[in-house]
């Protein structure tokens, strides 16, 4: 089994950061990819950021709502990745949910339903 543990939510007013971690335990892999998800009240739960590993290198990936301010990163050997979210709007208030899928490849890391393991989230407020 796997768990996983989100921080750095909080409150923030627009134009602001905040910075996002997951700390996974437990199974690990030596392939996986690890996203960031949201969800907004009242909405349902949209792809943010993945980050793929594979043994040597990484790839990330980004929805375009949130390309060029949020950076996606992680610390393999520490089995954590982080979410740097910067020029924060309104509009990126939500919970922030991380997840793990244990392939790397042969799986569409923009669909919260190839994900095998979740967070508990952590909740990112923006004020205007």
């Amino acid at each position: 089994q796997v768990q996983l543990v989100e921080s750095g939510g909080g409150l923030v007013q627009a134009g602001g950061s905040l910075r996002l971690s997951c700390a996974a335990s437990g199974r690990t892999f030596s392939t996986y990819a690890m996203g960031w998800f949201r969800q907004a009240p009242g909405k349902e739960r949209e792809f943010v950021s993945a980050i793929r590993w594979f043994g040597t290198g990484s790839s990330s990936h980004y929805a375009d709502s949130v390309k060029g301010r949020f950076t996606i990163s992680g610390d393999n050997a520490k089995n954590t990745v982080y979410l740097q979210m910067n020029s924060l709007k309104p509009e990126d208030t939500a919970d922030y949910y991380c997840a793990l899928d244990r392939r790397a490849f042969g799986t569409n890391i923009f669909n919260q339903y190839e994900y095998d393991y979740w967070g508990q989230g952590t909740q990112v407020t923006v004020s205007s």
